[in-house]
C-alpha cells in the first residue's frame, strides 16, 4: 500500500496531478480541495494517498490532509459507493461540510452532488452517522504541508472553460451536461478573474445549475 507521496507537482488538471517522485511521474487522483492548494507547478507537495486496486486499474487518490484521506476509505466502504464517487463527494464539498451535513442529516444537499442519488444520500446519512459519531468540526491541518500560492500565469478564458468541463466530466458529468453548466457559470460569473477550480466547486454545489 502506498500511504504517502513526497515530490514535485508536474501537473494539475483537476482532478488529476502528476507527481515526480524518485524519477517517476505518479498520477494521482485528489478531490478540488486538494487540487486547489497545489496550484503552483515545480513546487514539493505532500500528499497523503490512498491505492485502488481493482482488475482494471491501479488508481492512486491522493489528499491534502490525514482526515480527508480517513473520510476516503470511509465513504468507499459503503455498499455502492466506489472511488470515483467518494472522490466527487469530497469535491462537492469540504469535509468540515460533509460531517455537518451527515450530522444534519442533510439529504437535499448531499443530492446535489453529480451521482448522489436520493437512496444513496439517505443510505450517508444512515451509515456515515456512526462513523462520524467522533469527529469534531475543528479542521485537522496537515504539519508537513503548507498551502501553495498561486502563480502568476495566466489562462485564456476558452482554456478556463475547457478545464472546467473536463474536470466535470471526469467527476461523473455526462458531456453534454457539463457544457451546459459551463455556458450558464459563464453567463454568471467572470471566467477572467476566478481560478478553475473554484468554478468547479460552484459548479458541483449546484449553483449554476
Amino acid at each position: 500500500m502506498i500511504g504517502r507521496i513526497r515530490g514535485i507537482l508536474i501537473e494539475n488538471e483537476a482532478p488529476i496531478l502528476l507527481i515526480e517522485a524518485g524519477g517517476i511521474g505518479y498520477e494521482v487522483q485528489a478531490p478540488l480541495g486538494t487540487c486547489c492548494n497545489l496550484v503552483t507547478l515545480g513546487e514539493e507537495v505532500i500528499l497523503h494517498t490512498h491505492l485502488s486496486v481493482s482488475e482494471n486499474a491501479h488508481q492512486l487518490y491522493g489528499f491534502i490532509s490525514i482526515r480527508d484521506r480517513s473520510l476516503f476509505r470511509n465513504l468507499i466502504k459503503i455498499s455502492g459507493i466506489g472511488p470515483k464517487l467518494g472522490l466527487a463527494i469530497l469535491s462537492g464539498m469540504d469535509t468540515e461540510q460533509f460531517v455537518a451535513c451527515i450530522h444534519a442529516g442533510d439529504v437535499a444537499l448531499l443530492v446535489k452532488i453529480p451521482g448522489v442519488g436520493k437512496k444513496t444520500a439517505e443510505r450517508l446519512v444512515i451509515e456515515m452517522r456512526d462513523k462520524l459519531k467522533c469527529w469534531d468540526n475543528e479542521t485537522v491541518v496537515n504539519k508537513n504541508q503548507q498551502p501553495v500560492v498561486a502563480g502568476s500565469g495566466k489562462i485564456s478564458i476558452h482554456g478556463v472553460m475547457t478545464e472546467v468541463q473536463s474536470a466535470l466530466i471526469s467527476l461523473g458529468y455526462k458531456p453534454t451536461d457539463a457544457s451546459r453548466v459551463v455556458s450558464r457559470l459563464a453567463e454568471e460569473y467572470d471566467f477572467s478573474s476566478m481560478a478553475s477550480s473554484e468554478l468547479i466547486r460552484l459548479a458541483l454545489k449546484g449553483s449554476a445549475v
